[in-house]
């Protein structure tokens, strides 16, 4: 029996991995000679770094880089074994769980940070890159981030202008000649799940703004300096795009990298389940596994476990899914290639016993046996 096994984190329980050893340990105890491919899965936002870089055998770098607030914090990134790749998180460098609930503010807080792990990962070699975006405390347009790749952002008095959203307020000219030459030679794959414009009632400032820490006249100005922003980067750039679906991302950043990057916003299940080649070894699969934390309605929006299903049908091929809880509303798992789920809680515990690392895991073990004697019933 040949079994692929692609199971998102259990959040605050078991890394993507971590549910995936479990599964196949349970598969392992009814079919011991069965073929086991335990595959990383993310959706782009928090733990996607960690997922792929392990997952894919790669390795993990931990970087000195300027927090949100301007201090010194480490960050860390994954180089894959190709050393061409590299997978980032802009939240390890600018996100919001950063930032103390007291001091959030985003006319102050940067992205530069983010830029500094790009660059480090240019200077190491690597030429494409996975980035997720979720998760900022920022809503400087990525103002930061260029800044820290090279990007003149200077003010009237052609003086570079401060970190944060002021810093779109003082921006008069953008000056590219001392920018990294190596960016060029760049791809990036952003992960981006949202449709936000730049601007406007439903651009960054006005949506995100708030739980940033900004307060209404706050966001009317970031809205203007925004988009004077972008006006100005139009004159320079003309395929930037205020509009463009995804440009409000993470306080702006989707609107820096379509506009000096060579970017492209995409699903984040979809950035994932292509870079791990997860449809080659599901073709070859008897049986896919997958799963989450909770299965719940959201999963059927665009969630990693019907990315896997949804490959899976391509092919015919049987999906069972694992989640730590399960709601009434999971049903609807099951007209999206889901045919069967299963949550691994097995007696009445409190929420932190459930969650606990070794409880989860051996919940999973168990669950994954008692499954695969059920198959091997019918088999």
């Amino acid at each position: 029996m040949n079994i692929v096994v692609a199971i998102d984190s259990l959040k605050g329980s078991l890394t993507s991995l971590e549910a995936g050893k479990a599964i196949e340990t349970g598969i392992k105890r009814v079919f011991s000679g069965a073929e086991i491919k335990v595959l990383p899965l993310a959706d782009g936002g928090e733990g996607t770094v960690e997922a792929l870089t392990l997952g894919m055998e790669g390795k993990l770098q931990n970087i000195e880089v300027t927090g949100p607030l301007g201090d010194k914090i480490t960050a860390q990134y994954g180089i894959l074994p190709d050393g061409n790749t590299a997978i980032v998180e802009m939240a390890a460098a600018a996100g919001i769980t950063l930032v103390p609930d007291n001091k959030r503010n985003p006319l102050y807080t940067t992205t530069y940070g983010v830029g500094e792990i790009l660059l480090d990962a240019i200077h190491k070699g690597c030429r494409h890159f996975i980035i997720g975006i979720g998760g900022s405390a920022t809503n400087d347009g990525g103002l930061g981030m260029l800044q820290a790749l090279g990007y003149k952002m200077l003010d009237a008095d052609n003086k570079s202008v401060p970190y944060g959203a002021v810093g779109l307020k003082a921006l008069c000219h953008i000056d590219d000649s001392n920018v990294a030459s190596e960016l060029k030679e760049c791809t990036f794959r952003i992960a981006c799940d949202v449709t936000n414009p730049l601007c406007g009632d439903k651009g960054c400032s006005a949506i995100y703004g708030p739980q940033k820490g900004a307060t209404p006249e706050d966001i009317a100005l970031m809205d203007k300096w925004m988009g004077d922003y972008a006006r100005l980067s139009k004159e320079k750039y003309p395929h930037a795009d205020a509009n463009a679906p995804g440009a409000g991302a993470a306080g702006g950043l989707g609107f820096a990298f379509l506009t000096f990057t060579n970017a492209t916003l995409e699903s984040g299940i979809e950035i994932v389940l292509a870079e791990t080649k997860l449809e080659n070894h599901i073709e070859k699969a008897d049986l896919v596994i997958t799963g989450e934390g909770r299965l719940d309605g959201q999963t059927v929006m665009g969630k990693a476990p019907v990315g896997v299903a949804k490959i899976a049908k391509k092919y015919n091929k049987p999906v069972i899914a694992f989640a730590g809880c399960v709601t009434p509303e999971a049903k609807a798992c099951n007209e999206h290639g889901i045919d069967a789920f299963f949550p691994i809680l097995r007696g009445v515990v409190s929420l932190s016993e459930a969650m606990e690392a070794e409880t989860a895991r051996q919940n999973m073990i168990d669950t994954v046996e008692q499954t695969m004697r059920l198959l091997k019933v019918k088999i």
